[in-house]
């Protein structure tokens, strides 16, 4: 237990958040357990408790077994005590969730938003924020804070986008977290979204096993969230994982990046609408996706995902391609990083189906033998909420850290809500 005599509110606060992480991992449990595992005193202990159990955070659930003598109260977190939103921003959709305190989301909803200019985005979005916050099913509850899962280049300790190549250049330098901190009113806490879902995959999904994991997100752009010895591989300057970037094809297509031939360039949902409105003229007027172009006068990546699953189509085809290209990608992440398992998500992972065994025999045949053979590729777990989900979690792990302020907060302005009622 950290102890600094010179700070006693510090200690306090310490202890506390200490006090009740041993509780929310090793529910339930008494006092006495409690004491012994902290090294803190019974009545220290049972200051605390009385603490947490009038924020509601913890409760009392009935009497541990014993072998003689009085039976200690067991004690429980209460998830619900508060909640968290997670958001996931993406070119031209924003996906929301809240999460109550051990990460179960619930409500997790798509809204259709073009992301690419900040100064008609931001309002957009803090007006939905308040919508879902303000709404009669979370109007009464504890919401502490908000996590975001942004794509691009961010600072993260700064809370601000570097570059986003995918929403564009006008989000170059924005202080996106406090710009939201100021208007919402609560702490926000910014990752790169691949990041953020691989977090999510470690914690609550198929890797929930893995120490070393790989998380490859297939949307708009392509990148990667790299786990190392249960570790965020963040990079010299937290930009770890641009995969989208490594170059496949020279004198390729041109990237957002300003590159060519890069796999984002190729494979992106951008780069796939593209090449089949360009190529539809061409092919079969029997082709589904030709009968959708006629009609509209050109395609969505749905269009090419709904008919991606019919053999011998113009999709099926493309998305196979794309599998390839992915796959090559893979064996180089599995040359450099050997990951235990790599997870495959994003919008196109929806096509898995079709790809997956394409991506698998093309790192078969491109990866280190020895190490492709000890990998596991598969589908991501969690639904296309990964990215959600993660936020969720970030928001959790910095707000239930040992050094956060959030239980001295919540404490503040109980004791005010106290006075005003006196």
């Amino acid at each position: 237990m950290p102890k600094n005599p010179g700070n006693s509110k510090y200690v306090k606060k310490l202890n506390r958040m200490t006090v009740l992480n041993i509780i929310k991992e090793h529910e339930p449990i008494s006092r006495q357990q409690l004491a012994k595992m902290t090294g803190l005193t019974p009545p220290a202990i049972t200051q605390i408790i009385r603490e947490l159990i009038n924020m509601g955070f913890v409760k009392e659930v009935g009497l541990e077994k014993s072998c003689g003598g009085r039976r200690p109260v067991q004690l429980q977190f209460n998830p619900e005590a508060a909640f968290v939103m997670g958001i996931e921003v993406t070119r031209f959709e924003v996906n929301f969730g809240i999460a109550d305190l051990k990460n179960d989301p619930t409500d997790i909803k798509t809204i259709e938003l073009d992301m690419t200019e900040p100064e008609i985005a931001i309002p957009l979005l803090i007006d939905n924020i308040n919508k879902i916050i303000g709404s009669s099913k979370y109007r009464d509850k504890n919401i502490l804070g908000l996590g975001i899962a942004f794509p691009g280049l961010l600072n993260i300790k700064e809370g601000t986008v570097k570059r986003s190549i995918n929403l564009g250049p006008k989000w170059n330098g924005f202080p996106l977290k406090a710009v939201l901190q100021r208007e919402i009113g609560l702490p926000v806490y910014i990752e790169n979204n691949s990041n953020a879902s691989a977090l999510a995959e470690r914690w609550f999904g198929g890797g929930n096993e893995c120490r070393d994991l790989v998380y490859i997100n297939l949307g708009e752009g392509i990148s990667a969230g790299i786990i190392m010895d249960d570790r965020v591989l963040q990079g010299f300057q937290g930009h770890a994982g641009e995969i989208g970037h490594i170059v496949m094809v020279e004198n390729g297509p041109l990237c957002n990046c300003g590159n060519r031939g890069c796999l984002e360039s190729i494979c992106g949902i951008p780069a796939l609408v593209r090449k089949a409105n360009s190529e539809l003229p061409l092919i079969s007027e029997e082709d589904p996706l030709k009968k959708i172009w006629k009609l509209k006068g050109k395609i969505s990546i749905n269009d090419i995902l709904s008919s991606a699953s019919l053999e011998g189509t113009y999709s099926n085809e493309l998305i196979k391609q794309m599998g390839k290209y992915i796959g090559l990608a893979v064996a180089d992440v599995i040359n450099l990083y050997n990951p235990e398992a790599v997870f495959i998500g994003g919008k196109l992972a929806s096509a898995a189906a079709v790809f997956m065994d394409i991506l698998k025999q093309t790192v078969d045949s491109h990866a280190f033998p020895e190490i492709a053979s000890s990998t596991d590729i598969k589908l991501s777990s969690l639904d296309g909420n990964s990215g959600v989900i993660g936020a969720c979690a970030l928001a959790l792990k910095e707000l239930l850290k040992s050094n956060s302020d959030i239980l001295d907060n919540i404490q503040l302005s109980m004791d005010k809500q106290e006075q005003g009622e006196g």
